[in-house]
């Protein structure tokens, strides 16, 4: 397994391109299988769940070729477990093979163990919509002739079961509308994919609490079809965080200011010295001292889980103390004993961390337990005094596009060394 060697403290300075979302990239290829012609999505980012989406697209029979898709000769609908364990996002194939192809067998999904992590939103809507499911050794088996229109009210705003239910009402008959549907800007990417593959398609209430899809009848076409999913708020915002960490001044690219910003209202809060521009974010040596902050992790568009961990790294070096309460997952404090491993002071109190900042962090061996603890562990040892030993990086790999090389390039002393390497030292 590779591991990263940060060596701080580190002062950043320059600029960065931020990457197209993965969490857009993943479902708007799923809903690929929805299209019976080719596709291309413009500047994938390379990462290893796109790697997985496309192993488990080519074997349902779609024709790869860089980043162009080809759909129209499907030859199985079974998402094998062997796949599907290494990322949730494979179980959103299930919408659209069902939709398209009126049967799926789908493994369960796995991903970061950050906790219960249930699809029953996605079956039970799928339910409604006409589908016969059995969950049966590991695996979801779900015919049906065709789905119908139905309306869903979600028990809670599941972006998964959202983007599931959107692709599935595609070619369903009749009129779809999901109630407290997940809001994310990836939602809305994702129906706007749909459409560009359909333009008939109507989608009313993307970026809503209530979506409604009218389904269409099946057709052929050969015209093809580009799209440029949109960037990463939650790469852009990790820039952001490392930025005011390291006092630095930097300038984040290719990013949507409106998808981060309650990141970027928390931290003007905390007096983070920001520029906020349409696609560009500077970050600027702080002028004022970094205040405490007590923050709760909620859907969008409020303080996301997936900056939770870097927030608290954040956390850390300021001299006051901090609150951050996570009410998405009740398991996603794991880089809580590793941030304390190197001289943190944060106290858990169930699913409430107290950080008593000011505490100056020394480098030592930490180990990533899912993808954003990997970002959070990063950043801590871009300001602790000496090295820096982070292990287990391929949570990472999952959602940054060349993490380290752009950290390289803005100044910071991280290398990456690879497990054959490290065996060939000993």
């Amino acid at each position: 397994m590779d591991q990263f060697i940060v060596q701080g403290p580190s002062r950043l300075e320059g600029e960065v391109k931020i990457s197209k979302a993965k969490n857009s990239c993943l479902p708007i290829m799923a809903a690929g299988l929805l299209c019976n012609r080719p596709f291309k999505l413009n500047d994938l980012p390379d990462l290893r769940d796109i790697r997985t989406m496309k192993k488990l697209l080519f074997g349902f029979g779609v024709k790869i070729n860089d980043n162009a898709f080809d759909c129209s000769e499907i030859h199985s609908t079974y998402a094998p477990y062997e796949l599907v364990k290494t990322m949730r996002a494979s179980v959103l194939v299930l919408g659209p093979l069902l939709s398209r192809f009126g049967e799926a067998k789908v493994s369960l999904p796995g991903g970061c163990a950050i906790g219960s992590r249930p699809i029953d939103l996605h079956l039970d809507g799928l339910k409604k919509m006409g589908a016969e499911i059995n969950v049966e050794s590991g695996y979801v088996h779900a015919k049906c002739s065709r789905l119908k229109g139905a309306k869903i009210d979600l028990m809670f705003p599941s972006v998964g079961a959202t983007e599931n239910l959107l692709m599935a009402a595609v070619f369903a008959d009749g009129e779809t509308i999901i109630e407290n549907a997940a809001r994310e800007p990836e939602i809305y990417d994702l129906g706007e994919f749909l459409i560009s593959l359909y333009p008939q398609l109507k989608i009313e209430g993307l970026g809503t609490s209530t979506i409604k899809v009218q389904g269409i009848s099946k057709h052929e076409s050969n015209e093809s079809v580009k799209y440029t999913p949109i960037p990463d708020r939650i790469e852009a915002s990790t820039f952001i965080i490392a930025g005011v960490m390291t006092n630095s001044n930097i300038v984040i690219k290719g990013c949507d200011k409106d998808h981060i910003r309650s990141v970027t209202n928390a931290l003007e809060m905390s007096q983070a010295n920001l520029k906020l521009y349409d696609n560009t974010i500077e970050v600027l040596p702080r002028n004022k001292e970094l205040t405490g902050f007590n923050l709760r992790t909620t859907p969008y568009p409020y303080f996301p889980t997936d900056v939770q961990a870097q927030f608290m790294a954040l956390a850390t070096m300021i001299n006051d103390t901090s609150i951050i309460s996570e009410e998405i997952f009740e398991n996603r404090f794991m880089h809580v004993p590793e941030l304390n491993r190197m001289g943190a002071d944060i106290r858990l109190n169930n699913q409430t961390a107290v950080i008593v900042g000011g505490k100056r962090l020394k480098g030592a061996p930490v180990m990533c337990t899912d993808l954003r603890a990997s970002a959070a562990l990063v950043l801590a040892g871009m300001i602790a005094d000496g090295e820096t030993r982070i292990q287990r990086v391929y949570h990472l790999d999952r959602g940054y596009d060349g993490f380290e090389n752009k950290l390289n390039v803005l100044g910071c002393d991280i290398t990456r060394e690879s497990s054959h390497n490290l065996i060939a030292s000993l």
